[in-house]
């Protein structure tokens, strides 16, 4: 299972061919985002940018792009979110939103039943 990966973020005119580990490329000139696989594979991750499909965010300091990078033709079948230059695994994204759900269920149910304790 892949963990939450830091890329290094690498404005440049053109992608290269060779790509480094843990460097998310951009290409405003070309409107692609390139890097190797977040789950360390080394297959090569192309994402164009003149499309509706994919939308890149930039804070002055780090990327996120939606929607997800989902590698479903590689032999990793690796799904994640670039968030602040982050490659979040969804099933990881999907637990967090689970937990937080769960913990505003408990909350409620404990405020309910302060609440009307006199039933």
């Amino acid at each position: 299972m892949m963990k939450a990966k830091l890329f290094k973020l690498q404005f440049v005119d053109s992608i290269p061919h060779q790509l480094e580990e843990d460097v998310l490329y951009v290409s405003i000139l070309h409107n692609m985002v390139s890097h190797l696989c977040a789950c360390g594979c080394g297959r090569r991750v192309d994402t164009p940018l003149d499309t509706d499909e994919w939308k890149l965010t930039y804070d002055g300091e780090s990327i996120s792009l939606q929607p997800s990078i989902g590698n479903y033709d590689f032999p990793c079948k690796t799904h994640y979110w670039i968030k602040n230059n982050i490659a979040v695994p969804v099933s990881s994204r999907k637990q967090y939103q689970k937990k937080k759900k769960n913990k505003i269920i408990k909350s409620f149910e404990k405020n309910f039943k302060k609440l009307f304790s006199f039933l």
